[in-house]
């Protein structure tokens, strides 16, 4: 007997199958960055990201649309490929520099605020006071997790906090653009076209480095494994989430990230972040939590008698 699944329920399962693959990308490609440059992993990373996806495309018999496409909807998958490339750069420059994973994920608990913000101003989405609140919380949870105790400005924050921050600024534009898209381009191809720009872009800056092509068997394992949950599962997840659930949504459930990749890491690395960033990334995950409390609350007044 078949289980019908409304589109929220589908919407949250899509969400939620995002997070885990993402939390488990945080801790192989820390691994992978370990014995490898930037670019050498970007090469590597994403050209498995692009043969998983474009294989997954083939079999879903999606790439004649393609062809179909107008020049609006080709300048759309190039202005959302520039975007990944600078949100994804950041991303695994943070990742590369910070120590812990989980301390990278914890104050990526800002994204959801950035979503929620350019969601009210761009999709029409309203926020109410438990947002506002969950928004504030974040946003403390990161500024306890990244202080570093230092009156010097320059000094204020661990290093790689900026990475993060710009990352999760630019992957919410990325993440407003696609969910008012993503039905006109399609999840498959929005995320083939992602893998596509960033191989593209990790190639030629290995090129222009001068870096060599050879990595430890090590090394291209974890990214193997990554990259199949990385730009695979993680971008296909959440751009068939965007689908059925609103942006804010989709960024709300990845809170927990925080949480599955502070194990991984224990278990695969052997290291906890301290206490005081433990403390900040519950507070972030509550501010979350909030968030998207405010929005079903918001969501059930809005809903026709």
């Amino acid at each position: 007997m078949k289980i019908a699944l409304t589109d929220r329920v589908k919407g949250y399962i899509f969400a939620f199958i995002a997070v885990i693959a993402v939390s488990n990308v945080y801790i192989f490609s820390k691994a992978a960055l370990n014995e490898a440059s930037l670019a050498q992993f970007g090469v590597y990373w994403f050209a498995f990201g692009f043969l998983w996806n474009i294989l997954f495309a083939i079999h879903q018999k999606k790439l004649p649309a393609i062809k179909s496409f107008k020049r609006n909807q080709y300048l759309l998958l190039v202005v959302l490929g520039i975007l990944e490339i600078a949100g994804t750069s950041f991303f695994f420059l943070a990742i590369h520099t910070i120590p812990n994973p989980a301390v990278v994920s914890f104050i990526g608990n800002v994204n959801p605020v950035f979503v929620t913000i350019l969601g009210f101003i761009f999709l029409r989405e309203r926020f109410n006071i438990p947002e506002l609140i969950g928004m504030s919380l974040a946003l403390l949870g990161a500024f306890i997790i990244s202080y570093r105790g230092s009156d010097v400005l320059k000094n204020l924050f661990i290093e790689g906090t900026d990475y993060m921050v710009l990352s999760g600024f630019i992957y919410s534009f990325s993440t407003i653009i696609a969910k008012k898209n993503v039905k006109r381009l399609g999840p498959s191809i929005m995320a083939l076209s992602r893998t596509f720009h960033l191989f593209t872009f990790s190639l030629i800056a290995l090129l222009i480095l001068g870096q060599s092509f050879a990595i430890s068997g090590k090394a291209l394992l974890n990214i193997f494994i990554g990259s199949g949950l990385g730009p695979f599962l993680t971008s296909l997840a959440g751009y068939q989430a965007l689908k059925y659930i609103e942006a804010g949504r989709s960024s709300v459930l990845g809170s927990s990230k925080g949480l599955f990749v502070m194990i991984g890491a224990f278990f695969y690395f052997g290291t906890l972040p301290e206490a005081h960033q433990i403390w900040g990334g519950l507070i972030s995950i509550s501010g979350v939590l909030l968030i998207s409390l405010g929005k079903l609350k918001l969501n059930k007044k809005e809903k026709p008698l």
